[in-house]
């Protein structure tokens, strides 16, 4: 069902399998396997034809500024901690905003005062510092996020000092223009590995999705419009970055049908649980739809990836429940 992980970076280059490859195959043996989620083939050529021919522009909270260490900076460090949309119903969000562009529109401003936090900084944040720079209430009902986002940057941080001298720009220099590398390199933080496995006793399979650590990658390609720190000769192996948006909007596309109990739990709010079945069906068949999508349209998979996450800012999209995780993968 597709043309087609691993985490040490430069090793996973030098096999001759990349990640990327990895990724595919794995969702692809789901697509084939699932019993809660299936790919509607048709309905995904109908919405190939409503593909624009070029990705959207980074919006307006996404776009670094500055100079290479300050944007490879905001950007490094806004995608440790790009996820939560389990809490979102609960978050406090900014006036016509989505609790993801609410929090990155938080950071965008706090940089915009006070410059890209340091990894110093980042290896000693707090619960309360987190509330206090996205502006939530602590204590509050998303206490236990703000706690992984501390977590997330408290990684980071000793990262970046322990191993690239405190530099966000060294640390994407040294994938040396290799996205598959830098993934690696992000995916094997523990907060990041997005690794789930699937099946049952001997059968079972590892099935990676590393969603922030390619969306990193596609993020820093984007802001330095492919030159630079933003130049990565294998970019467009990223595959769609697997999140709860993405295969939403293919559902309401008719492209994803899930099953009636599925269907029913979504639509009740109840939270699946992370490494589920029915969870990682949903982010493995949504990122085979996109593949298919790309393979028809000629574009990216992150391209297709963004016009379908631009689409799921719809309103209407918006109005019907999709599923929800607490995890720290989106």
């Amino acid at each position: 069902m597709t043309d087609e992980a691993d985490t040490t970076g430069h090793a996973a280059v030098a096999s001759g399998r990349t990640v990327f490859d990895d990724i595919r195959a794995a969702c692809a043996t789901v697509a084939i396997e699932a019993s809660a989620v299936t790919v509607d083939i048709d309905a995904l050529g109908r919405l190939a034809e409503t593909l624009a021919p070029d990705e959207p522009p980074l919006l307006p909270e996404e776009q670094p500024r500055g100079d290479d260490e300050s944007m490879a900076t905001e950007v490094v460090v806004w995608n440790a901690v790009n996820f939560g949309s389990g809490w979102f119903p609960v978050l406090h969000k900014r006036d016509g905003l989505s609790g993801a562009r609410s929090l990155a529109e938080s950071l965008a401003d706090h940089v915009a005062q006070v410059g890209a936090p340091t990894a110093e900084w980042l290896a000693t944040v707090d619960v309360a510092t987190c509330a206090d720079l996205f502006g939530q209430p602590h204590p509050g009902p998303v206490d236990d996020l703000l706690a992984l986002f501390a977590e997330a940057w408290r990684d980071l941080g000793a990262l970046l000092i322990d191993h690239y001298d405190g530099s966000a720009a060294a640390l994407v220099g040294a994938a040396g223009g290799s996205a598959a590398a830098l993934v690696g390199t992000l995916g094997a933080m523990p907060l990041a590995h997005d690794v789930a496995r699937y099946g049952r006793d001997d059968d079972a399979i590892d099935v990676p999705f590393y969603k922030r650590a390619q969306i990193t990658v596609s993020h820093l390609a984007r802001a330095f419009r492919g030159e630079g720190l933003g130049r990565f000769h294998d970019v467009d192996r990223l595959t769609a970055f697997a999140d709860n948006l993405v295969p939403h909007v293919l559902r309401m596309a008719g492209a994803l049908v899930y099953g009636d109990d599925l269907a029913a739990r979504i639509e009740a709010g109840e939270l699946l649980e992370p490494g589920s079945p029915e969870e990682v069906e949903i982010r493995a068949c949504g990122l085979y739809a996109v593949e298919v999508l790309a393979a028809r349209t000629g574009l990216s998979a992150a391209a297709v990836d963004h016009q379908l996450w631009q689409r799921g800012q719809d309103p209407e999209i918006k109005a019907v429940p999709r599923h929800r995780c607490r995890c720290t993968w989106y």
